[in-house]
Parts: C-alpha cells; sequence; structure tokens
C-alpha cells in the first residue's frame, strides 16, 4: 500500500481526472486543458504552419515513450480522464518528405493526437505535436501543421535559400530558379538548394490540394514557419560560418515564397549545444529579442532546447527519447504563440480586427471545462487537506489565467466554500 504523500495524491489526482498532476500544474501557469474534441468552425481560413529542418524535425522520438511519460503526469493534455489519447480534430497533422528534385510523397495525413506516427517510421513522432496541441490552443481558427523535410540536409547547401549569395559550401551561391514561384527543381544532378526547392514546392502543392488535407477546407493563411536544423552544417557537406546568414535568407525567403511577409519565423538550438557554440549562437542571434536583427522583433524567436534534451545529440537522434521531441515542441509551439499574441497587440494598437488569437467563446470554453473537473473532483468525499489545497491551486489558476469569465467568477464563490485546515 502506498504511503501518504505527494505520490498518492498525484496517482489519485490522475485517476479521478482531474486537470494535471499538482506539481505541474502548479509550476506550470501555461499547462494546456485536454481539447474538447470538437471540429474546427470551417468558415474561417485554415492557419498553415509550416516545419522544415532535417531528420530530427521528422522526428525519432518514441510514441510508446511518450505514452509511458504521459502516464506518469507529464503533458497532461494529451490523455483524457480514463488514458487514452485525446484527438485535436481542429488540428490537421500532415507530413509529406522529398529527396531533392525527387517527387514526393506524403506520409502522414490525420487529426492531431499523441498517437499519430508523423515521424521517422510507425511508433515515431518529431516536435509537431507540442506544437500543434500549443497553437491550437491559442486559435480558434481550423490549423494545419505541414511537415516538409528530410534528413541529412545542410542549411550551407541542400537548404540554401535562394537569396543566398556566396554564403554557401564552398563559397557556393542558390542554383536553382530564382525566377520560378513554384520552386520547381532542376532535374537532374544534385545543386545548391536543391532541398529548399523541394521541400518547397511540395508544401506549396498540399496547399494546392487543401481539402485533401484539411477536408472541407476551402481557404488557408501561412500563419507561421518552424524550423529546426542544423547537425549537417557541422561537417562536411553544409557550413557553420555564414549559418546566421543563411538563417536570415531563410526566413526572408520562406516568406517571399509563400507570400507570407508578416508570418511569425521560430527556430531551435540543437539539443547538444550550449551558448557559445557557432550553430547555437548563429540560431539565437536571429531572435527578435536580441536586438541583432530590429526588422525579426516580434515576429522571430528561438528556443533554446538544452535545458529539455534528454538522450544525447542531435545526430544521434537525441537517442529516440519522447521528452527530448516533446520538450522541443512545446518549447518551438510556446514561442509562436507568444510572437502572434505580440502580433495581435500589434495589430490592436494600430486599430485593426486581429486575423488571430483566442475568442471571449474559446477562452470560457476552456476555463468552464477546467471548472467543471475541479467541481467534480470536490464532490468526492472524504478529501483529505492537502487535496483540498491542490483543489484551491487550480481554482487560482483558473481566476488568474480566465479573469473576465463566468467560470472565474464561480471558482471564486467556490474558493470561499472549500473547507481550511
Amino acid at each position: 500500500m502506498l504511503n501518504n504523500g505527494p505520490l498518492r495524491i498525484s496517482i489519485l489526482l490522475l485517476t479521478m481526472g482531474l486537470l494535471a498532476l499538482p506539481a505541474i500544474a502548479a509550476e506550470d501557469p501555461d499547462q494546456l486543458p485536454d481539447p474538447d474534441g470538437k471540429p474546427a468552425d470551417m468558415s474561417k481560413p485554415v492557419k498553415v504552419f509550416i516545419l522544415m529542418g532535417q531528420s530530427n524535425m521528422v522526428g525519432f522520438g518514441s510514441t510508446a515513450g511518450l505514452k509511458t511519460a504521459a502516464e506518469k503526469g507529464q503533458y497532461p493534455y494529451l490523455l483524457d480522464d480514463v488514458g487514452n489519447w485525446t484527438v485535436r480534430r481542429d488540428v490537421r497533422n500532415v507530413r509529406v518528405m522529398c529527396s531533392g528534385s525527387g517527387p514526393w510523397k506524403t506520409h502522414f495525413n490525420d487529426w492531431l493526437s499523441g498517437s499519430n506516427s508523423s515521424g521517422a517510421g510507425i511508433g515515431k513522432f518529431g516536435p509537431e505535436i507540442g506544437i500543434g496541441y500549443h497553437v491550437a490552443h491559442l486559435l480558434d481558427e481550423p490549423v494545419l501543421i505541414l511537415k516538409t523535410c528530410i534528413g541529412n540536409r545542410s542549411l550551407g547547401y541542400d537548404l540554401l535559400p535562394p537569396s543566398a549569395v556566396g554564403t554557401g559550401a564552398g563559397d557556393r551561391s542558390y542554383e536553382g530558379n530564382k525566377d520560378d514561384p513554384n520552386r520547381t527543381p532542376k532535374a537532374g544532378a544534385w545543386y545548391a538548394g536543391v532541398q529548399y526547392d523541394g521541400d518547397t514546392r511540395a508544401a506549396k502543392e498540399v496547399l494546392k490540394d487543401l481539402g485533401t488535407y484539411y477536408p472541407g477546407a476551402k481557404k488557408f493563411e501561412v500563419a507561421g514557419f518552424f524550423f529546426w536544423q542544423g547537425a549537417k552544417d557541422l561537417g562536411r557537406g553544409g557550413r557553420a560560418d555564414t549559418y546566421e546568414t543563411n538563417l536570415v535568407h531563410l526566413i526572408q525567403d520562406l516568406r517571399k515564397d509563400f507570400n507570407a511577409p508578416d508570418a511569425p519565423f521560430v527556430c531551435a538550438t540543437m539539443g547538444q549545444e550550449k551558448k557559445g557554440a557557432t550553430i547555437c549562437d548563429a540560431q539565437l542571434a536571429v531572435d527578435g529579442r536580441s536586438g541583432k536583427y530590429p526588422a525579426f522583433k516580434g515576429n522571430v524567436a528561438t528556443f533554446y532546447s538544452n535545458p529539455v534534451s534528454k538522450g544525447g545529440g542531435a545526430n544521434g537522434h537525441y537517442g529516440g527519447n519522447a521528452e527530448t521531441y516533446m520538450n522541443v515542441g512545446e518549447g518551438m509551439g510556446r514561442e509562436m504563440v507568444r510572437l502572434l499574441k505580440t502580433q495581435t497587440k500589434s495589430t490592436k494598437s494600430n486599430g485593426e480586427t486581429p486575423s488571430t488569437g483566442a475568442s471571449n467563446a474559446v477562452l470560457e470554453r476552456l476555463a468552464s471545462e477546467k471548472l467543471r473537473k475541479v467541481q467534480s473532483f470536490l464532490s468526492r468525499k472524504n478529501l483529505t487537506q492537502k487535496q483540498r489545497d491542490v483543489a484551491r491551486n487550480h481554482l487560482e489558476l483558473i481566476i488568474k489565467r480566465y479573469p473576465d469569465t463566468g467560470s472565474a467568477k464561480e471558482a471564486r464563490k467556490l474558493l470561499k466554500e472549500i473547507p481550511g485546515e
């Protein structure tokens, strides 16, 4: 029999269907609620987020490992009250892949869930799950996570962007057709930028066939970009010393190629690298908060992944560690949410109607869901004082996060009714 203590309380809370393990909920005010499983409002355009990079963006995280982590209380929004995977039926998760100028193929196309094998094979996933849950929590439009990438590709050669001149491996410039808006790769031998062309072409063709990848969708808007890459540029076939310059070109060229000049861009550093490493510093330099590129303020962010990475380095795919891929996905997703909120505030200050952001109805729904679970928990008999304290913490969190909702008002009343010591 378990002794009294935090472990017993945590297990009881999970079994009874409370929001999350108390330690996680108390320490992480950004913890997501379970999704409601409802479809999106298809009268609104789909918000498309394009994911690019190399093998770790493709994804080698273990889905089985993710389930184990979730059952222990991490990422509680991935499992419902009885331990089944939750599903976001307002988010489509799509992965396509090509090798250079070769034909592209659809590898995954389904509603977003922790069970998705949207990585490099069955039972594998990448950062898209953490990314998708976080951006969808903010937005009330339908969301499409579109991953287009392949492993063993360098920014300094394979992914060299069109505006790069003399900054590629061997002082190469982009060798594709700069004037082709479709980014159709040139047939024949491999060339500088061929994977940029192939990945971009694949994404564009997916969006031309939008209804196949998001049933019922008619309109879309490219709302943001994610990039996780770097390992190939550490050795032969890449280039580390001009990585920062090439990353700036990548940001600018993707926005131009997808007609999304204001779309936020988020990249992540490699997990094994600490500040001071060449590529890590190059990635951190483009963050709008660094001040080095004033034009990137409020629309470009870098997630420093070293503190949350486990299982080794990028070249070894972090040993397939599920928490690394999920932590990086969550980190990148939170950075995108921050940028989207900044964008919304900027739009409001200009007197315009924001195109993104959580509506009042969405906030009320989320708050109501949290409140319902706390009420259900408190209705049980013989709660200990520690359990009542945990419930009190959850009510205070509802009030803090959703202050202007009816659920926050109810939470304040309920707080007064919980017995003290």
